[in-house]
C-alpha cells in the first residue's frame, strides 16, 4: 500500500520553549543567544517582524533589542532537549514509524488508505502535541518526504492554513510553480547556481527537468530530489538512528583561561558529559582526543591550538578512566603563556559495550561502571551535576556566560516551577 509522509516541525522552537513556563511572554518578541551569549540563534515571529537578524552578534543589536523591549534568553539546552524528547514521545505514541530528523523536526510515515481526511488528521496531530506538551507545531503532509517539507513550509508561513497543509497530485504542480528552487529540501547554494544556468528557477521546473541533465549537473542526488517532486518516494524513512561514530563535548570559556588547573577542570567536565552519553547509549570509547585553542578572532593575542589522541588499551565508558587519559593528553599539548578560549574532547572508536575485548593487564572497570550507572540514575532524577567528580571543579569560574538563562524547569527539582494559588507565602503547591 502506498504511503504518505508527514513532517512535524516545532514553531520557533527555542523561543516556544522559553514561553512555555512564562505565559506572560506570549505574543512578546523573544530572542535566544548562542553559547557565551554571542549571537542570535532563535527569534520569535514578533522579533522577526521587528527586523532582528538571524545569526547576528548580540552586542551589535543590543540597542535595538533594548529599545523595542525584546526579551533575551541564554541558550538552555537542557530544557530544549527535554521538551524535544516529550514532543517526539507523543508522536511515537500516535504513530509507529517516526524518524527524528532534528531537535525540532520529525518525519512520520502514514499508510495512505488509513486516513480518509489527511488534512483533518494533520490538525488533530497538531492539537494533540500542543495540548500534551504545550509546544506549537506545524504539520505538512505529502506523497514524499521532499513534498512533505514543502507542505510544512506552506503550513507554517501562511496563517490561513491553520498550521496544517496537505500536498497531493491535485494541487502539487500549482504549488511547486510558486516555490523557488533554492527552497527545495536538498538543493544547496551551489546546486541553485547550476540549476539557474540551465533555466531552472522553480520547483516545478526542477520536477519537469530532463533526467540525464540533472544526473550530469547534480549527480544522482539531484535526480532523486526531482523524482520526489514527482511524487515518487526515493528517500525512505529512517526509523532507526544510525550508529554514532564519536561523541564530542566542547564549549567556549566565559573568560580567557591560561592556567593548567582551569583547563584540567574544563576537560574533566567535558569528559563527564561525554562518558554519560556513552553509558546512555550502551557504548564504550577506544580513544579520546583532547583539544585546546586560543581566540583566533582576537589578533592581539598569541595564537595556538593543540590536540592529541590518547588510545585506550581497553575501550571504556567509565568516567575516571577517561578523565585520567584526557588529563595525560592535556598535559602533552598545554603551553603556558597563552589565553585559551576553548577546550573540548572527542570520544572515538565507539563499540557496543557488550563487545568490549578485555585485557589481562588492565584493571577491570566493571565495578566502576556499576558506580557510574548509579550516579547517572541519581543525576537523572535529581538533576544534572547533583553528583559530580571533584576533578570538574566547584566554582567553575571559567564556564561560559549565560547571563539570561532560564531555569531548568523540567530537569531539576530545585528549579521546578512553583504554582502559587493564592495561599500564604509559607504554603507552596506544586
Amino acid at each position: 500500500m502506498q504511503k504518505v509522509f508527514a513532517l512535524v516541525d516545532c514553531n520557533n522552537f527555542y523561543a516556544s520553549c522559553e514561553r512555555l513556563f512564562r505565559p506572560e511572554l506570549r505574543e512578546k518578541p523573544i530572542v535566544v543567544l548562542s553559547n557565551n551569549d554571542g549571537c542570535i540563534i532563535a527569534r520569535s515571529n514578533e522579533a522577526k517582524t521587528l527586523g532582528i537578524p538571524m545569526g547576528a552578534p548580540y552586542f551589535k543589536n543590543k540597542a535595538l533589542i533594548r529599545g523595542r523591549d525584546i526579551r533575551v534568553f541564554s541558550s538552555n539546552y537542557a530544557l530544549y532537549g527535554d521538551l524535544s524528547h516529550r514532543v517526539m514521545s507523543v508522536l511515537r505514541e500516535l504513530e509507529p514509524q517516526v524518524e527524528v530528523y532534528s531537535i525540532d523536526e520529525a518525519f512520520i510515515s502514514l499508510p495512505a488508505g488509513s486516513r480518509k481526511d489527511l488534512r483533518r488528521y494533520a490538525r488533530e496531530l497538531k492539537e494533540r502535541v500542543e495540548q500534551w506538551v504545550g509546544i506549537p507545531i506545524s504539520v505538512g503532509i505529502g506523497p514524499t518526504k521532499t513534498l512533505a517539507k514543502i507542505a510544512n513550509r506552506l503550513a507554517k508561513k501562511e496563517p490561513r492554513h491553520g498550521g496544517a497543509f496537505v500536498i497531493d497530485d491535485r494541487n502539487r504542480d500549482a504549488l511547486l510553480a510558486s516555490v523557488e528552487v533554492g527552497a527545495v529540501w536538498g538543493i544547496g547554494r551551489r546546486s541553485v547556481a547550476k540549476l539557474k544556468s540551465l533555466g531552472i528557477h522553480t520547483a516545478l521546473q526542477l520536477q519537469e527537468a530532463d533526467d540525464n541533465r540533472l544526473r550530469k549537473q547534480l549527480t544522482v542526488t539531484g535526480l532523486r530530489t526531482a523524482m520526489e517532486l514527482r511524487s515518487i518516494p526515493c528517500i525512505p524513512l529512517e526509523s532507526a538512528e544510525p550508529d554514532r561514530k564519536s561523541v564530542i563535548s566542547s564549549r567556549s570559556f566565559g573568560r580567557p583561561v591560561s592556567s593548567l588547573a582551569d583547563l584540567r577542570e574544563a576537560v574533566a567536565s567535558h569528559v563527564a558529559i561525554g562518558a554519560a552519553k556513552l553509558r546512555q547509549e550502551g557504548t564504550a570509547a577506544g580513544a579520546i582526543q583532547v583539544f585546546i585553542l586560543t581566540n583566533r578572532f582576537k589578533e592581539s593575542d598569541r595564537q595556538y591550538s593543540g590536540s592529541t589522541t590518547i588510545p585506550l588499551s581497553t575501550a571504556s565508558a567509565c568516567t575516571p578512566t577517561l578523565i585520567s587519559a584526557a588529563r595525560r593528553g592535556l598535559e602533552m599539548i598545554y603551553r603556558p603563556g597563552y589565553r585559551f578560549n576553548k577546550a573540548g574532547i572527542m570520544l572515538t572508536g565507539l563499540i557496543p559495550r557488550h563487545k568490549v575485548q578485555g585485557n589481562l593487564l588492565d584493571r577491570d572497570d566493571g565495578e566502576g561502571l556499576a558506580l557510574m550507572e548509579s550516579v547517572d540514575r541519581i543525576n537523572r532524577v535529581w538533576g544534572r551535576n547533583t553528583i559530580r567528580f571533584a576533578a570538574e571543579g566547584l566554582s567553575k569560574s571559567w564556564r561560559m556566560q549565560q547571563s539570561w538563562k532560564s531555569p531548568a524547569y523540567t530537569t531539576s527539582w530545585l528549579e521546578i516551577p512553583v504554582v502559587n494559588a493564592g495561599f500564604p507565602a509559607k504554603s507552596k503547591s506544586f
